[in-house]
Order: structure tokens, then sequence, then C-alpha cells
């Protein structure tokens, strides 16, 4: 059987031939390979060097590797975080001809991480539960989308930093089912198999010492249960409202926004008397403020560090009620977000010297500044402005920080 190259994109299937495909993945020479970080997995995996992509490769039989290739493709279509799928390489063979496994190909994850590199240096208890709280979000939005995983662990998913916080991808599909929608028992062993793995996976942590004594491995993994539960009834339950009071439905939605979660139609019934009206919104995708910036600017960033950025850009727009008086135009918001991107988000983010940026994408690195900029200016009990904060953040945080910032990928 031929060599065979199923991709995403046509451009594809080029960068990928140059590769060693006739050598079993595991044997394959230093010279094709990326040294970055790789979590805990069933198969032979490695990053590669295809043109200007880097790429995870992974060697799995070929019906697992055709049916997770489609379901990210899947996956990706319904706005889900996970990896980028870009081909599946089938018909290998080595020089003496003898078959070779197929492997499943997707884009490196720029700036994420797998949880054992994070677990390298102790990690706080506070930054777990951010962890939780971000594999949390990801297994609510597989959910809404019909999606069971069938193996929720940290072992699966990646992690971004997001604006102080963290944004969870899924990583391997394998073992998923996408379906119309998810009945109560599907949902219910998803995450009863997510408690089971992340405990585990926090047990094997703490018999190695890389676990922070203060943490139970058993406590946190009933904890992606608990902030699963909170979340999925906080975006699913129905409210009943006195008729009449339209803008308690009004903070319902708003309430969900600020979860990230955009509505997309309502369900209002009023009761036979009149008297209450019974509200149940219908939720969809999460990523409400990653379009609002996206629609506004152009600019394509996780959800918190959206949410941060259209604050400031929010900010910056009342100062300039007073520009062009007599021009109705220069007071749009798609346009003064225009030359809020152009004059304050982008020199910003260039002042930043590219050699010290690390992993971080200029989304981060604004926010960043802008944390920063809070920081000297609480310390000084006035507003040091932008500049300021950019001129000290490169000379005495950078510095520092910059170890932490090195380049590292994805399982």
């Amino acid at each position: 059987m031929a060599l065979q190259i199923s991709a995403t994109n046509p451009e594809h299937p080029a960068l990928l031939l140059a590769l060693p495909w006739d050598t079993p993945l595991a044997e394959w020479p230093e010279k094709y390979l990326v040294p970055l970080p790789r979590g805990i997995s069933r198969h032979v995996v490695r990053y590669a060097q295809a043109g200007d992509e880097v790429i995870a490769v992974k060697e799995l039989a070929e019906r697992p590797a055709l049916r997770e290739y489609g379901l990210l493709r899947d996956l990706d279509r319904l706005g889900i975080p996970a990896v980028d799928p870009l081909a599946v390489v089938t018909g290998r063979t080595d020089r003496s001809g003898a078959p070779l496994e197929p492997v499943l190909v997707t884009r490196h994850l720029r700036g994420s991480l797998p949880y054992r590199s994070m677990f390298e240096t102790t990690m706080r208890p506070a930054t777990m539960h951010r962890l939780m709280d971000a594999l949390a979000v990801l297994l609510v939005r597989l959910h809404l989308a019909g999606f069971a995983w069938g193996d929720c662990s940290l072992s699966n998913t990646l992690f971004r930093r997001d604006a102080g916080a963290y944004a969870a991808y899924l990583v391997d599909a394998e073992t998923g089912d996408l379906h119309p929608r998810l009945s109560t028992g599907q949902r219910e062993y998803d995450l009863e198999l997510a408690r089971v793995n992340i405990s585990g996976e926090l047990l094997d942590l703490e018999a190695s010492g890389a676990l922070h004594p203060s943490v139970d491995p058993v406590e946190f993994g009933h904890e992606i249960c608990t902030r699963y539960g909170g979340l999925w009834q906080e975006l699913t339950r129905t409210s009943v409202y006195p008729a009449g009071k339209s803008h308690y439905m009004e903070r319902r939605i708003r309430r969900l926004n600020d979860l990230g979660f955009d509505v997309a139609e309502m369900q209002i019934e009023h009761s036979a008397q009149g008297d209450t009206v019974t509200f149940v919104p219908k939720v969809v995708d999460a990523g409400h403020h990653q379009r609002q910036l996206l629609r506004l600017t152009g600019l394509d960033a996780e959800e918190n560090q959206a949410r941060r950025l259209l604050n400031d850009l929010e900010s910056w727009m009342v100062t300039q009620d007073d520009h062009a008086p007599g021009d109705p135009l220069a007071a749009r918001p798609e346009v003064l977000a225009h030359r809020w991107v152009r004059d304050v988000f982008r020199p910003t983010v260039r002042a930043v010297p590219p050699e010290l940026r690390g992993t971080m994408d200029p989304a981060e690195i604004y926010h960043e500044l802008l944390e920063h900029r809070w920081y000297l200016s609480e310390h000084a009990q006035h507003d040091i402005g932008l500049d300021t904060a950019v001129a000290d953040y490169i000379r005495n945080v950078l510095p520092r920080a910059r170890a932490t910032l090195e380049p590292t990928g994805p399982e």
C-alpha cells in the first residue's frame, strides 16, 4: 500500500513528505525533532518541524487514527478548545517493506504545557484551583456541545496562560463520542472518570514528591465535580421571575456573559395567572468576550484576556468623547476600537523586546502590563500611566521572569 496523507489543508502534504515516514516514530533522528516537554501517553508521541509548523505526531492504529482525526475536526467546527488536526498518514512501511503504524498529526499548541511540566516545581494550591476551574469549563463546553469525552484527565489536557488564569484544551479525543445531546447519565459517567483520573494523577505526583504537602489528591479529585456542578447549574437552570421584572432576565444573561458564554435564544413562558415568568436561556459555546473583541478589533485572544482587553478598551473610549466632535462616525465603537489597537495596544506590546517575551502572545503581554500598571499605581497612590509601567516591567520584571518564559510545548 502506498503512503497516503489525508490533510485538512492542501499545503500540508508537501510539508509532511519531507519527514522520515519509513522509520518507526520512536527512532526518528534528532534533526527532525523539536525538544518540547511531553505528557504521559499510551502511544508514541514526538514533536517535529514541518516547514514553519511545529507538529505533534502520534502513532496509533489506522481506525482510531482516522476516528480521532474526524472527532478533532468536529470539535474545531464547534469551536471547542482542542488541538488542531492537520493530517493522518497511512500506508507506512519501513525500508524492508514491513508495515508501520499510521500516525495522527496535530498542530503544536504554542505556549501550552502538559500538567506534569507544570509540576516540575511545586505548584501552589491556588494555582491548582485555577487548573480545576479551567478543566471544569472545558468539560462543560464539551458536554453542552454533545461530546462525551470518555477519558477526561489532566494527562489528556493542555493548559495555556489566560490573563492570570488558565485555558484548558483537549488533547486526546480517541475515546470520545459526539451526540446531538448528552443524557444526565453520560455526563455523570464522564465526571466520575474525571474524578478518579485526577485523583490518581495527583497521587502519582505525591509519590514522586512533586505535590504541595497541603494538597489532598482525593479532595482535588472531588473538586472537579463541585466546580463542574456549579457551572452547569448556572448555565442550564430554569429561572422563575415576577412578571414585569424583565431586568432580572437581563441580569441573568449578563451573569452568563461574565462566565464567557453566549445566549443564543430564550424560552419564556408566562404562568396561567400571569404573575410569573419562567425563563430558560439556551446557552451556546463559550467565548462571548473573545467574539466581541475579535469583532471590534480583529484581535484573537483567550476568553479572560479578551475580557481584560475589552475593559481597557472601554475605559480608553470614555476619554475620547471630544475626538472629532463634528464627525459622528469617529465616535462609533468599531472606529474607536481600531484607533485603540493602532495607538495604544500595538505600540505598547512592541515596546517589549521580542527576546524577553518568551511564549507570551501579545494579548497576554498586554494583560501583564495592565496588571503591573495597577500594582505600581496602588503603591504610588496615583495612576502612573502605561508608559511608566512598561518601562518598569521591562527593567525590573521580565529579566527575573525570563527563565519561566522559555518556549514549552504540549503533550
